[in-house]
Order: C-alpha cells, then sequence, then structure tokens
C-alpha cells in the first residue's frame, strides 16, 4: 500500500474527527499545527482505525497469528488493508491467505549476494 493511500486514509479520518468534534481540539478550537498532544492524539485515533479495518477483514483464526517481526507484521497489515479498499479481497482473509502474503513478504525481502575477489588471492605465498 502506497504512502498517498495512507495519507488519504489519515486525511478522510482527520475530516471525519473534525466534523464529529469541531477542530480536532479540545472544544473545538483550532489552533496551531503540530502540537505534540495532538500528534499523538491522531496518532492513536489512526492506530485504532487500522486495527478496526484489519479486526473487519481477518477472521479469527488469522486474528489470532502472531507475527514476531514488527516490521513484517506491519507490511503485511498494509498489503491486507490496501487490498481491502481496492477492493481486491473476496471476503474474510483465513489464515492461510496470511500465510501466503507473509511468503511473499519474505522473499521480497531478503536477498544474499556472494561478490568474489578476483586476483587478490594470497595463497600463492
Amino acid at each position: 500500500m502506497g504512502d498517498s493511500e495512507l495519507e488519504a486514509i489519515r486525511a478522510k479520518r482527520l475530516a471525519q474527527l473534525r466534523a464529529q468534534g469541531g477542530g480536532g481540539r479540545p472544544g473545538g478550537m483550532a489552533g496551531p499545527p503540530g502540537g505534540s498532544e495532538e500528534d499523538g492524539e491522531q496518532k492513536q485515533q489512526m492506530e485504532e482505525m487500522r486495527r478496526s479495518i484489519l479486526h473487519q477483514i481477518l477472521d479469527s483464526a488469522a486474528r489470532e497469528r502472531r507475527i514476531v517481526k514488527a516490521e513484517k507484521a506491519r507490511k503485511v497489515e498494509d498489503m491486507l488493508i490496501g487490498m481491502a479498499q481496492s477492493g481486491r479481497l473476496p471476503g474474510q482473509v483465513n489464515e492461510q491467505m496470511l500465510i501466503s502474503l507473509l511468503g511473499q513478504v519474505q522473499d521480497e525481502g531478503t536477498k544474499i549476494v556472494f561478490d568474489r575477489r578476483k586476483g587478490n588471492d594470497s595463497d600463492d605465498d
């Protein structure tokens, strides 16, 4: 899922929150952007929205599966959310489909290249 899609989700959710709360700050007062309290609250709301989306698209067995590496978990979650938003998911994601996505993330992540040195062989001594 691209950054532009995530930004679109964030902008949509922020617009919803501002419509409900009158500006995104307590009391409906708009203030200078970049307040650390507001940023923390916004991040928390985004994570809650992310969890809610994942809860809707994953079945119970897939939800119970834990991915140890946080970066791989985040990539798989991003893929799932992107697929759900673009309508590429036929229904809820089961455990087998989750394992398949994990395999795709693992395949594209690690690549080992052997670079053999030529001409600097010190075995001649």
